[in-house]
């Protein structure tokens, strides 16, 4: 039967604090700590310090064995299992607690945990080849090289595939860009094996040669060293003549470091958070239990939940936290226009709502003063936060739209366009599903297969998450536990879409500045 565990600061074990910067420790990309426990299920035994450097550059993995050998693990990102009141810019200049929660069965197990960079140096490197084997009967080749790191066992993990060079037996590939840890998990010296292969239409490549480098190697550059023989080892046991297939020569390498989604943050980029409710009739007359929109005095409705789950993370990376709440799809009072981009709080001069209890509190009011009405337009509230986002591109502000939704989309078209437009700006749209509502045209915009178009242009950038909240539901009923299931996955891809933003604007982050110290008076005599 497994057993629920608990980590926590007040209780009897310790685990040593953590060096300031995992990084800097020799340049490891990773660190083990070992502690031993009693294993009593329920036994709160310890806290992992972590400096808040930590929190944006790290994911947390631990590796329970319990007594059956058998290993549980759990890979996350902290700053979602870290949950302090106090804003980012706070957290980057003290230390957070870092809370783990774990399941296992074992009495008298080893918790091993350990941090690993999730952004670090990147390598861009260019080949060539000459004199490959010919493999095609009315052509030459059409070469193409597959990349593999080695793991401890032995085995290998294919981390890069170049793309075919047609008909040539001396090609050129484009340079490409890989994380340095895909290559070689931090190990310089791990071996890394490249295939060499003829491209075929029915999928049954020709087999050219071999050859195997390291990163330690690669990282000389052009030389001689760097020319590689390329080897069909069949060959080379059927003939004794047999020296080569020919051979590839590395034209350039460079790497360069990923500045990370807290380089940013610290440097001053302010994010901006608007929230846009869906108030169309589909939702359900909000006096009836069975709407979506209903106010139970017990419990929060699922447009709560998802608003609470997302805003109370999402605000402590806003220093102001005064944030625009916008509705959609109501009739409005006195005259009863429909509009699908009007102020929660009534005040179109002034739709801003203090943190995220303002916004619950225009919310609710809200319910009571519009009629539901329709239909379900996403295009003005995108475009809204567009024209902010448009105004300041320098790098300093990013903007994130909430848009929370039971129904299927009425102008997907003029969507699609919005989206477009706005993957060109500092911008990121998060769509919550509510309801039991098919949500097809959801995945379309989502972007994540297919990158979203509008009249034959290709948007920039993946600027949208969707995800229907139903999926993130505790089969229990336990609502803390379904919120946070939520929100880790619709603030998974914010901090990529930042960076992606950034780098397509060549924007680096502003430099940190120093920690305020009082001036020493000079002594007098």
């Amino acid at each position: 039967m497994l057993h629920q565990w608990c980590w926590d600061v007040n209780e009897a074990m310790r685990i040593n604090r953590l060096p300031q910067s995992l990084v800097a420790v020799d340049q490891q990309q990773v660190r083990d700590y070992e502690c031993l426990s009693r294993g009593i299920p329920g036994k709160t035994c310890g806290t992992i310090i972590l400096s808040a450097e930590e929190l944006g550059n790290c994911r947390e993995e631990a590796d329970q064995i319990d007594a059956d050998n058998e290993p549980a693990t759990i890979s996350r990102p902290v700053a979602l299992v870290c949950r302090r009141s106090s804003s980012l810019k706070e957290r980057c200049e003290s230390s957070g607690a870092l809370r783990l929660r774990r399941l296992n069965r074992a009495v008298g197990s080893v918790l091993r945990l350990w941090m690993r960079d999730v952004i670090g140096d990147y390598a861009t490197m260019q080949f060539c080849a000459n004199k490959l084997d010919k493999k095609d009967f009315f052509g030459k080749s059409d070469p193409f090289m597959v990349f593999y790191r080695s793991n401890e066992d032995g085995t290998f993990t294919i981390c890069h595939k170049t793309e075919v060079v047609k008909n040539t037996l001396n090609p050129v590939w484009e340079p490409f860009s890989i994380p340095v840890r895909a290559l070689c998990n931090g190990d310089y010296e791990r071996t890394i094996k490249v295939e060499v292969y003829d491209w075929d239409r029915d999928g049954s490549h020709d087999f050219i040669g071999e050859f195997i480098t390291s990163y330690k190697e690669l990282c000389r550059g052009q030389s001689q060293l760097n020319l590689y023989e390329v080897v069909n080892p069949k060959k080379k046991l059927k003939k004794k003549r047999y020296i080569n297939s020919g051979t590839v020569s590395l034209l350039s390498f460079n790497v360069e470091s990923e500045h990370t989604f807290l380089d940013y943050i610290k440097g001053g980029t302010q994010i901006h958070f608007t929230v846009a409710i869906d108030f169309t009739a589909s939702n359900g007359n909000p006096s009836q239990s069975t709407s979506l929109h209903y106010m139970n005095p017990y419990q929060m409705n699922a447009y709560a939940m998802a608003l609470k789950a997302v805003g109370e993370i999402i605000q402590d990376y806003d220093s102001d936290k005064m944030f625009p709440a916008l509705g959609f799809g109501a009739k409005l009072p006195p005259d009863g226009r429909v509009s699908h981009e009007f102020p929660l709080n009534g005040n179109v001069e002034n739709p801003y709502c203090n943190g995220m209890e303002g916004i619950l509190e225009a919310y609710h009011q809200s319910l009571k003063t519009v009629q539901l009405y329709g239909p379900t337009n996403f295009a003005p509230v995108v475009n809204h936060v567009a024209r902010y986002a448009a105004a300041v591109q320098d790098g300093s502000q990013y903007f994130v739209l909430l848009i929370i939704t039971d129904g299927v989309i009425s102008d997907m078209a003029q969507t699609k366009e919005a989206i477009v437009n706005a993957a060109k700006l500092p911008m990121s749209i998060i769509i919550v599903g509510v309801g039991q509502a098919e949500f097809d045209a959801m995945v379309e915009l989502d972007g994540d297969d297919v990158r979203i178009s509008s009249r034959g242009k290709l948007a920039e950038r993946d600027i949208v998450q969707f995800v229907p909240f139903r999926d993130y539901m505790d089969r229990t009923g336990n609502h803390v536990l379904s919120m946070a299931r939520l929100a880790k996955d619709v603030l998974a891809e914010i901090p990529d879409q930042l960076i992606s933003y950034m780098k397509s604007r060549a924007i680096k982050p502003n430099p940190v500045p120093p920690p305020y110290s009082s001036c020493k008076q000079p002594e007098t005599e």
